[in-house]
């Protein structure tokens, strides 16, 4: 029996003592033994916080997100070990396949997030404030790394996509993780982790692993570290009342074991495609990790006129779902990760029988594929029906960790709504109707108590990623009983290990600190036309004012007929009486056309490739014949484009705030434009 180790302050180490034994869920068998008796857990912090942090602060989100990219692409090259170990803790390759591809699948979804951030270690959050009449005093706010670490304690049922979900969204945010597995399936986690260490790919100090207790871990935490927890609600409430968490406010983000739904609407009758997919989705939700996941389907409801035709199609739909040996192909279905979980699955079932009763499965007996029922932790899907959900109030509290799942009427939408809020807060629920009227007054009833709803029907069906997977850029979490928190979310996961800071002061300084340029703050003279720089070349700030152009009704006339835009206001013969306009009025984009006109420069080939879009274009003003129209053009922001292709122009994009003035020197126009930028190098 092979003792894990624990990968600390740099190196791998083991733990004192023989360590709680570790075994395989098909047959038996010890395997490992995981210890974390006699490591110093406040000397892990402490590396984590001296070495990590600030090797990954230093880094901006450019780079942060580079990496994740090459370990996801370099973890995908040793998947088949992973595989191959995954075996033992019960799970088939289809459910393997969730927790390490899925895994690799958050660092690649969060690499790609990389574009939604500045190139620098921090970025702005929201729109900037003004603060003054004179325009010369602002607000804005800043998000910075916390200077601490990501304490992550997770479950046992995804030791991989558990670990790299919540790491991949802490290493983009710039601070490091000590990850602490569920001890029952932590060897898979560390056989993630060695690779992860030989690659070389992080900075060191970037992840700490701990494979056995959390012994005295959360003693040592501090107002700058975060820390996340999934597991049960139970264990969930102990660490978030941890008097060191409340004492130092410490960030806590809980995603708790949750009772989740699937609720059959109305309109779907048996036979229909919306009852098929109803079916195919409920049994999948059932068996895939024999149910040990914490969104899968805990509760179904169904109109009290069909049923008996759910349960005995589930039923049946359950009786072809061949169990055994996750090595077996023909297997669908694995075994629990332990005796003990199967044993925990078995006395809360027999708690919900008391008021239910069983239509499919066995407590006691399975048939299964090259396994033996006794070695291992195998145990048969059960469906019941519980025929009085608003009385018996134990089917919305107790959750079988596993392959059971309970069926139960309701009358009509109104009290679907209200059984699905009975469960007290949940990670996901799903309806599946073809009736959008029926989706909206559902998902908006429910919405409440649910961090997730999917609207399942066959427009969706053939590209839906289905009721029980997270996605990276959506959030990951639920109210209420599901804990309170939120995981992932694309860039509002990134924002839980970032401290926001509200800054006040000159355009000109706010725009110095944030590299993105502030409407009042003072331009730079670039010293030659902006569009004759390189991309490295250019600075935020770097700014030109143009010439004048007198707008004519000739031009206005000629854009409308050159455009087809006749709109009324641009007619010169219109009786203006009773309009918003004294007389005839150039058109909008006519106004940006000639801004271009005005600020391009472009008399030869220079840095500048394209013109790639524009963002955020206004018209603030009427521009009447005979206005002088006056162009400030300044560089916003820049952002940097990767080479796909070794082939690839180098480059980047460059923003650019255009200010359309006219004689009085009042807006009568502004917009963002942006252009793709040649690098020096190229």
């Amino acid at each position: 029996m092979k003792k894990l180790e624990n990968y600390i302050s740099g190196s791998w180490v083991t733990g004192d003592g023989d360590g709680q034994a570790l075994y395989d869920a098909v047959n038996g068998e010890a395997i490992y033994s995981a210890t974390t008796k006699g490591l110093d857990f406040a000397s892990v912090l402490d590396y984590g916080r001296r070495v990590g942090n600030p090797a990954l602060r230093k880094l901006t989100f450019h780079e942060r997100g580079r990496m994740l990219r090459a370990l996801a692409q370099y973890l995908m090259g040793r998947k088949e070990e992973f595989y191959a170990l995954s075996y033992h803790s019960g799970a088939t390759r289809a459910d393997s396949w969730i927790d390490i591809e899925g895994g690799i699948g958050n660092l690649f979804a969060n690499a790609s997030l990389r574009r939604k951030f500045p190139d620098l270690p921090y970025c702005t959050d929201g729109e900037a404030i003004g603060l003054s009449k004179g325009g010369t005093f602002m607000g804005h706010h800043i998000l910075v790394p916390k200077e601490g670490v990501a304490l992550h304690i997770n479950a046992y049922n995804f030791p991989i996509w558990g670990m790299l979900e919540k790491c991949a969204v802490n290493w983009l945010a710039g601070m490091p993780a000590v990850v602490k597995p569920a001890s029952i399936t932590s060897y898979l986690t560390e056989a993630v982790v060695r690779a992860i260490i030989e690659s070389g790919i992080l900075p060191e100090g970037a992840l700490q692993l701990l494979c056995g207790s959390a012994g005295d871990l959360l003693e040592h935490v501090t107002a700058q570290d975060v820390v996340t927890f999934t597991g049960s609600k139970s264990t969930g409430l102990l660490l978030k009342s941890n008097r060191r968490i409340l004492e130092e406010s410490v960030s806590f983000n809980m995603e708790a074991d949750s009772l989740n739904c699937i609720v059959l609407a109305p309109d779907v009758k048996p036979g229909s495609p919306e009852w098929e997919l109803f079916i195919k989705e409920t049994r999948k939700e059932i068996t895939v990790k024999a149910g040990q996941k914490c969104t899968a389907i805990r509760r179904i409801f169904a109109p009290d006129d069909v049923l008996e035709d759910v349960y005995i199609a589930l039923g049946k739909a359950l009786s072809q779902t061949p169990i055994g040996s996750p090595r077996n192909e023909k297997v669908r279905m694995g075994a629990l990760a332990s005796l003990g979980q199967r044993e925990e699955v078995r006395n809360n079932a027999q708690k919900l029988l008391a008021t239910a009763q069983l239509v499919y499965g066995s407590l006691d007996s399975v048939e299964l594929l090259d396994a033996d029922g006794e070695k291992g932790a195998f145990l048969s899907p059960l469906l019941l029906l519980e025929s009085d959900p608003f009385r018996n109030e134990a089917v919305h509290d107790i959750e079988c960790f596993g392959p059971v799942s309970t069926v139960m009427p309701y009358k009509d939408l109104d009290e679907a709504v209200r059984l699905a809020k009975r469960g007290k807060g949940s990670l996901c629920c799903s309806i599946v109707t073809a009736d959008n009227k029926i989706a909206t007054e559902f998902v908006v009833g429910a919405a409440t108590h649910h961090g997730r709803i999917l609207v399942l029907n066959q427009e969706c069906a053939k590209e839906s990623t289905g009721h029980g997977s997270p996605l990276p850029l959506l959030v990951h979490g639920g109210p209420g009983r599901a804990g309170g928190g939120e995981e992932m979310g694309g860039v509002r996961g990134v924002k839980h290990y970032l401290q926001r800071t509200a800054i006040q002061g000159s355009p000109t300084t706010i725009t110095a600190i944030t590299q993105v340029y502030q409407p009042n703050a003072q331009g730079i003279d670039p010293g030659k036309h902006p569009f004759r720089k390189y991309y490295e070349e250019l600075q935020v700030g770097d700014q030109i004012v143009t010439g004048k152009r007198v707008i004519t009704p000739e031009d206005i006339d000629a854009f409308a007929d050159l455009s087809g835009d006749h709109f009324y206001a641009h007619i010169r013969e219109t009786d203006f009486t009773g309009t918003m306009f004294e007389r005839q009025v150039a058109h909008g984009y006519f106004i940006m056309s000639a801004a271009a006109g005005l600020f391009v420069d472009g008399s030869d080939l220079g840095p500048v490739l394209l013109n790639y879009g524009i963002d955020e274009l206004r018209f603030t003003k009427p521009v009447y014949p005979g206005a002088e129209l006056t162009i400030r053009f300044t560089c916003k922001e820049k952002v940097p484009q990767d080479q796909r292709e070794a082939t690839d122009i180098p480059k980047g994009i460059v923003k650019w705030l255009v200010e359309m003035l006219d004689e009085t020197g009042e807006h009568v126009g502004i917009a963002t434009i942006l252009t793709m930028v040649k690098r020096k190098d190229a």
